[in-house]
């Protein structure tokens, strides 16, 4: 009953299509390979059904910065029970670093201010120290263990990556925001598993 209001509202809320892209991941893609590329497809367009609407394009380049970094946490949460492959970490971290660079580069890209390229390339720092010391780990010594850690990490770096996307674009105020409850919420992730 509570699930059916919960459709029912997003239903009225113009939420159908969001409704129908994560059904269709729970259901029909999650369990194959293409599983990662679907949740970072949904978690892109999460990001553009945000936007203002006629604003769409210019938040398309964070949708996908923000794709990848799901990319790269679904694709390590396939091995928190086992344990992973070196090459798995190993690429996650290449592909962090990108999304890293990328969020740091954008706001130059798209001639910002000295303030906004500086607030984007500290978040985006922070960004690549928390969850790219969690995955160079799990490439050193890929256990279940240190897979799990870097799933968490990722988890939770999505914060510092969003401060860094906030910042280039403009919301200095709101990137603090972000950055400071970072910490705070990887001292709850302790207590309460994120994952």
């Amino acid at each position: 009953m509570a699930a059916a209001a919960g459709v029912g509202s997003r239903a009225r809320g113009g939420g159908w299509p969001r409704t129908g892209r994560l059904g269709a991941y729970a259901r029909l893609v999650q369990p194959p390979a293409a599983g990662p590329a679907a949740m970072a497809g949904a978690r892109a367009l999460n990001v553009l059904a945000g936007a203002e609407p006629g604003r769409r394009s210019s938040a398309l380049p964070a949708a996908l910065l923000v794709g990848a970094h799901t990319y790269t946490v679904t694709a390590l949460s396939r091995h928190e029970v086992s344990g992973a492959p070196r090459t798995v970490p190993a690429a996650t971290l290449a592909g962090s670093t990108a999304t890293a660079l990328a969020a740091a580069a954008l706001p130059s890209l798209q001639r910002r201010s000295p303030a906004a390229r500086i607030g984007a390339a500290v978040g985006a720092l922070g960004y690549l120290a928390s969850y790219g010391t969690a995955q160079a780990r799990a490439a050193r010594e890929p256990s279940a263990a240190n897979v799990r850690g870097a799933v968490g990490t990722g988890i939770m770096s999505l914060m510092p990556l969003q401060a860094s996307l906030t910042a280039g674009g403009g919301g200095a105020a709101l990137a603090g925001v972000l950055a400071a409850a970072h910490p705070l919420a990887r001292r709850l992730a302790r207590k309460v598993s994120p994952t």
